[in-house]
């Protein structure tokens, strides 16, 4: 049984090595902004250090720590892809629900920076 997608990506192929990176930036990208939530919430303390508040901030640590060791462990293995492994990425691009993340994993240029950079003002915010 076949399966056929519409896609609003061309099926266009890309060097793997690429793809991984763009998908690095990404990782490294979501650290970040996991790392930024932490200091806002050890501020609005209620008073003393509950066991369960520890366990969330032991949580967000972990998060933070997993997502750059996926970044690191797969920027390690892209470097010995060969630049000659090509891939579609068109339909897996078009499962990505934010466009931010579909426009940097899909068009083929690496992001730099981060997608919630510092400048923006306190109380900016995007609605979804």
């Amino acid at each position: 049984m076949q399966t056929y997608c519409q896609s609003n990506t061309p099926h266009a192929e890309e060097a793997l090595p690429e793809v991984l990176m763009r998908i690095v930036t990404e990782l490294h990208d979501v650290a970040y902004l996991i790392e930024r939530i932490e200091p806002q919430l050890l501020d609005s303390r209620d008073g003393g250090a509950d066991v369960d508040r520890m366990m969330v901030f032991q949580g967000i640590d972990l998060a933070v720590q997993k997502t750059r060791g996926l970044a690191e462990f797969i920027d390690t293995i892209t470097a010995s892809i060969p630049d000659s492994w090509l891939v579609d990425v068109s339909t897996a691009v078009n499962l990505v629900k934010l466009a931010d993340m579909k426009k940097a994993l899909g068009n083929g240029v690496l992001r730099h920076g981060h997608s919630q950079p510092l400048t923006k003002a306190s109380g900016d915010f995007e609605a979804f």
